[in-house]
């Protein structure tokens, strides 16, 4: 039986296979003819439909992700620059500092000692939550529809290329759709190819559910919800904040529950500086 080549759900699963490699190979020199035949599709036009489903080139998403892993190389390990230059495909440490700050606004050593990480541990602001926008308010449950996720938290960008490139093939991407992040372990206590995460979207009754997208829900109840600007990165910080700082200073006890993240825009047409994030923790309620 031939395959339907036509079928719009069939350039996504194939598209899917094309993004999936690029996150397993960021290391590498990616060459678009071995994409083309990662997507069993034509070297001459596939790129042009990846381009018209996800909204940037490949090398966009190449150069996009390469500069994410080295923002959180800077936060998060003590590497030297020039590794994290050559790490990102850069051959010198002027073309990665050139790179790094169009990108993120300054270069690479500023940022790293000056990032939007540095504000949540600066001693000088401690006990100071005033700073920063804590909500506590009441959430209703939320069915969603999920993509599993298994690895680097850092990486669930795969799982949501994976779910909107499902929901754009099957024409059930609407104006105003929410993006969830549940992050169900603590990666301070599990390790990180076995952290367990879900990319998603809230739904309502009338939405069709079929594999490989997966029902999953968020409890309602009482949450403390940290509205955060910047790269993702930079986010470990601000969870080190939430639960050292805020949670203890408010007088609060976090509920048996995920933390999980509403994404406010799209990280694919948005500066990684201007990207909005809210965090929420669910929060234990006196009994009644």
């Amino acid at each position: 039986m031939l395959e339907n080549f036509g079928s719009r759900t069939n350039y996504a699963k194939r598209l899917a296979r094309v993004t999936a490699y690029i996150y397993e190979h960021l290391d590498e020199d990616i060459d678009l003819a071995v994409l083309a035949e990662v997507a069993a599709l034509s070297p001459w036009h596939w790129h042009r439909i990846y381009h018209a489903l996800y909204g940037e080139t490949v090398a966009a998403t190449v150069r996009r992700l390469r500069l994410q892993r080295a923002s959180g190389d800077l936060v998060n390990t003590t590497m030297i620059v020039e590794q994290i230059a050559r790490r990102a495909g850069y051959e010198t440490v002027p073309a990665f500092s050139r790179a790094f700050r169009a990108a993120y606004g300054m270069p690479p050593v500023r940022y790293r000692e000056q990032g939007g990480h540095a504000r949540f541990s600066d001693p000088t602001h401690e006990g100071d939550s005033a700073m920063f926008s804590v909500e506590i308010r009441r959430l209703p449950e939320l069915s969603l529809a999920a993509i599993n996720h298994i690895g680097p938290y850092m990486e669930i960008g795969r799982a949501f290329d994976q779910l909107y490139g499902t929901l754009a093939a099957r024409g059930q991407i609407t104006p105003g759709m929410r993006s969830i992040g549940v992050y169900l372990d603590d990666p301070s206590a599990v390790a990180e190819d076995r952290l367990r995460a879900q990319a998603a979207i809230v739904i309502d009754d009338g939405f069709t559910l079929a594999p490989p997208l997966e029902p999953a829900v968020i409890h309602g109840g009482i949450y403390a919800v940290l509205s955060y600007k910047g790269p993702y990165s930079d986010m470990r910080a601000a969870y080190n904040w939430l639960f050292g700082e805020w949670l203890v200073r408010a007088g609060h006890e976090a509920d048996d529950a995920p933390a999980f993240e509403e994404y406010l825009n799209n990280p694919r047409d948005t500066p990684p500086t201007e990207l909005r994030t809210d965090i929420h923790l669910k929060l234990r309620e006196a009994p009644r």
